[in-house]
């Protein structure tokens, strides 16, 4: 029978504990929202809206068609433009998500007898980018930036290392610094995903990269989502002119895809200028996170010290995992749970997000409701 093979794969996914569901939320919660990426509290903030109904009026509901061929407006560039501005480089690539943009740059800077260093821990956009390389990929121990120098030690050839800057599982920071010295060390480039470092991380949310000095740089390339701090959907790359005009001749996920609708631009657009004008919400975030920590531990609980805004609780099994989560939805928060094969390790977790505007009763009634319903 065609397919056959699925219920087979079902069942032992329902044995595992490991079943995903979609669960459509409705347009007002009555939960306590500590599972979106919404770092910053912008996707419902009236000037991204607006942003994002101004630019529909204006451009109309999709881009109609490619980058290259009708996909491009005048939004996009002034998009691309200020982006790169705020994150010190000098040039910025929008796709129509992070996923596609990791793609695009792992693909397109790997070509046939290069060498991809991957680190272990990273997200699956970038494992899938390596996948699609016509490069040869080693994966290396977890923000081990001596193993990254010993792998790119092994090959003559052209070469990159690719690495989350928070990994989005445990919320832990990469060594971008030594990362960065032990590629050139051996003259290989350096590709980051600061999917949760943008609007976070940097001074004023400006990044992991240019919080580290790496802004700008020649032989780094940085992605990064719109979906996440900016509450918008989109992702882009940011790096020198030259490996952006590569992207536009090389990406596949940018020469062949329709461009990100001008709604989602516009919506980015306005949630960038919002956070010059307030940069204090990056730094907000970070001691919600800290302060969210923080009473997780004093409560006994086993969680993960946050680099960033992304606050992982340990859980003692997949199934366990789950009956946690759902526990917390029916007393009204909404947490992240995460089981293999979405972390690397095999730990099953709560994954929780410190978003700026949370206010401090919000983090006590969140932690009493993950301690009271603890398996």
């Amino acid at each position: 029978m065609a397919f056959g093979w699925i219920d087979e794969q079902a069942e032992l996914r329902r044995r595992a504990g490991l079943v995903r569901t979609l669960r459509p939320r409705p347009a007002e919660s009555p939960l306590l929202d500590l599972a979106s990426n919404d770092y910053l509290g912008l996707a419902r903030h009236p000037e991204v809206t607006e942003g994002a109904a101004a630019a529909a009026r204006t451009w109309g509901g999709g881009a109609t068609g490619s980058r290259l061929v009708t996909g491009t407006t005048e939004l996009h560039g002034e998009l691309e433009r200020e982006l790169a501005d705020f994150c010190g480089v000098e040039a910025a690539l929008v796709f129509s998500s992070g996923y596609a943009a990791n793609l695009a740059a792992v693909t397109a800077l790997a070509p046939h007898g290069s060498l991809i260093v991957s680190d272990a821990g990273n997200h699956a956009s970038l494992i899938d980018g390596c996948r699609l390389a016509r490069g040869t990929t080693q994966v290396v121990a977890h923000a081990d930036p001596d193993a990254v120098r010993k792998a790119l030690g092994t090959h003559d050839g052209p070469a990159v290392a690719v690495s989350d800057t928070v990994f989005s599982v445990d919320g832990d920071a990469a060594p971008l610094a030594a990362l960065a010295a032990a590629c050139r060390a051996h003259g290989a480039g350096l590709v980051v995903d600061d999917a949760h470092g943008l609007g976070v991380l940097g001074d004023g949310g400006r990044g992991a990269p240019y919080a580290v000095g790496l802004a700008g740089a020649e032989d780094v390339v940085v992605t990064v989502t719109l979906s996440k701090s900016l509450g918008s959907q989109g992702g882009a790359v940011l790096g020198p002119a030259r490996v952006i005009d590569h992207l536009v001749n090389a990406a596949r996920t940018f020469i062949f895809d329709t461009g990100l609708a001008p709604a989602a631009a516009g919506a980015a657009l306005a949630a960038l200028r919002l956070l010059r004008r307030e940069p204090e919400r990056a730094a907000r975030a970070r001691a919600v996170a800290d302060e969210l920590y923080a009473r997780l531990t004093a409560a006994g609980l086993e969680a993960v010290r946050p680099d960033a805004a992304v606050v992982s609780v340990r859980a003692p099994s997949p199934e366990k995992a789950v009956r946690w989560a759902a526990d917390c939805r029916s007393a009204g928060l909404a947490v992240g749970c995460f089981r293999p094969p979405s972390v690397p390790d095999g730990v099953s977790r709560l994954r929780l997000t410190a978003r700026a505007d949370l206010s401090g009763a919000e983090l006590e009634r969140a932690v009493r409701v993950i301690d009271e319903t603890r398996p």
